[in-house]
């Protein structure tokens, strides 16, 4: 099979999208990252452009990559100037990388109508920018901006622009849908034809304006193009560009080239996640191969065939690119959903008890009320684990109370009014009832306040939990003020994070019962309860 070198450009295409700006740590953390993943070659940015980049570069030499080259981006020489004395050819030389990109453009109207220039003199900025940095003693790849656009409307200048690039030393000759509006038979077609006419290997270089990006890139790899661009999660301007999380093991598990190693594959998911947090993204859970729920099973038919052949609703194992599977349970699933979920939590349920029935039937009932599970394990295990004979939960609720009132200050504090939340609880831990209040700066914080109080006479452990995300939705819009609703809360003790869900008419009802799971269910997985 070819060999494919895969190009990342995550630090410059992949921060033009909006909401994303890297830090120069943030860069070079990335590139550590990207090095360990198998990418071969690494854009660092535009050095040209902004102190940022020019800083990353230089910090970017003290970087221990083990396979991975830097490259440094910039353009062709302006119109009428010379390639010796262009600022952005000079910091390019001066960048200390071995490896350049220049983009150039290679469409007709790009040139006429947004460069202002001839169509030769185009020609002359690619051929001397190419020969000035060749003479530098650098690896030079050609970006042919618009190429695959050029190609529809002049194919013989598209071509013309690849011809005097290869002729003045490019090492390769990207073509890229810079726009994003082809289609996999049109980019074929035009990467056949620079196969039959240029003198040097090809890449490829495709946006995802048609969501076609990597389908686009694989239809270029099996016309010929043996250097893929694109970027983790398939970040970049406007829709983003090639999604390289896609394509690795695409070309490796599907195509049967070996562009990473078996080892380089399974830190896939590892790497997609560490860059959404990088770029302070929340990990899209849908992305295919590294998200979350990319092998998220809810159908008990699905999780039935799953339990007897790992290949039934799977198209790879998830351990290859370092992912795993999910099995959800909501009124959809059969009874293999509530056995594997509750074997994950070490709890055995006989196939053919009854038990497994009324857990199902439960489940049912509960989200036909509101609940929902398939994104709350923390509040499913804990049915589980109060459905086992002998089950003693670490706390029960005995009464609660919550009182909301809006004050006006004293005059030396400022005289304005202020909103006053207070909860008083009534919870019994073993034996002992404990009577608390507590105020908060809103309804759920004073309940979360008041039963902390109480439990951390008995849990002082307790403290480390944080309630990391609320949400309220409301579930049927037409009955107004009167609404179920359903709170699903997010907590964290600093290692690890669940969620936890309640539901009712009442708002303050649905936040106790969320929150009553999210503690009582730290307090489980850490064995603290009194049974």
């Amino acid at each position: 099979m070819p060999s494919i070198q895969l190009y990342d450009t995550t630090l410059r295409d992949g921060a033009q999208r909006e909401g994303i700006s890297f830090s120069v740590v943030d860069k070079l953390n990335i590139a550590q990252k990207l090095d360990e993943l198998g990418i071969h070659f690494i854009e660092g940015g535009w050095p040209g452009s902004n102190p940022k980049d020019v800083e990353f570069f230089s910090k970017a030499k003290g970087l221990k990559l083990s396979q991975a080259k830097l490259v440094a981006f910039g353009s062709t020489r302006r119109p009428k100037t010379k390639a010796e004395t262009d600022a952005n050819l000079l910091v390019l030389a001066s960048a200390g990388v071995e490896v350049v990109t220049i983009v150039g453009k290679s469409s007709e109207l790009q040139v006429t109508q947004v460069l202002e220039t001839t169509l030769d003199e185009n020609l002359g900025m690619v051929s001397d920018s190419i020969e000035y940095l060749k003479a530098k003693g650098l690896t030079v790849f050609f970006d042919a901006e618009h190429f695959f656009d050029g190609f529809k409307t002049n194919a013989e200048y598209a071509l013309k622009v690849l011809e005097v690039a290869a002729k003045a030393g490019a090492d390769c000759l990207v073509l890229c849908d810079t726009n994003g509006g082809s289609l996999p038979h049109e980019i074929t077609v035009a990467v056949e034809a620079a196969m039959k006419l240029a003198n040097a290997p090809l890449g490829i270089h495709a946006h995802n304006d048609t969501e076609m990006a990597v389908a686009n890139t694989l239809a270029a790899v099996s016309a010929g193009a043996s250097q893929v661009q694109g970027t983790i999660n398939g970040y970049g301007e406007r829709c983003g560009n090639a999604n390289l999380c896609s394509i690795i093991p695409v070309l490796k598990l599907k195509m049967g080239i070996d562009c990473v190693t078996d080892e380089q594959l399974a830190k896939l998911a590892e790497a997609s996640h560490y860059i959404s947090e990088a770029a302070n993204l929340t990990p899209d859970a849908f992305l295919p191969y590294v998200g979350s729920s990319a092998f998220a099973h809810k159908a008990g038919l699905h999780v039935s065939g799953l339990s007897k052949w790992a290949d039934s609703y799977q198209h790879i194992d998830p351990a290859l690119v370092g992912n795993k599977p999910k099995m959800l349970v909501s009124e959809l699933s059969g009874r293999v959903n509530i056995i594997q979920r509750a074997k994950a939590i070490g709890i055995d349920l006989p196939v053919r008890g009854e038990e497994v029935q009324e857990l199902l039937e439960k489940v049912k009932l509960l989200e036909s009320l509101g609940f929902q599970y398939e994104n709350a394990e923390a509040s499913f295990d804990l049915l589980v684990h109060r459905a086992q004979p002998g089950y003693q939960p670490p706390f029960e609720l005995v009464d609660f109370m919550v009182v909301i009132e809006k004050r006006r200050r004293l005059p030396v504090q400022g005289g304005a009014e202020e909103m006053l939340s207070e909860a008083v609880v009534k919870v019994r831990v073993g034996g002992e009832v404990m009577h608390t209040a507590a105020e908060g700066n809103g309804p759920v914080n004073a309940l979360d306040q008041a039963l902390r109080k109480t439990l951390l006479q008995f849990y002082p452990s307790l403290s480390v939990v944080r309630l990391v995300d609320y949400k309220v939705r409301i579930l049927e819009e037409s009955t107004g003020t009167e609404s179920q609703v359903r709170v699903l809360i997010e907590s964290s003790d600093g290692v690890n994070e669940w969620r936890t869900v309640g539901s009712s008419a009442n708002i303050i009802e649905a936040s106790w019962l969320a929150l009553a799971d999210s503690l009582e269910y730290w307090l489980l997985k850490n064995k603290l309860n009194l049974g």
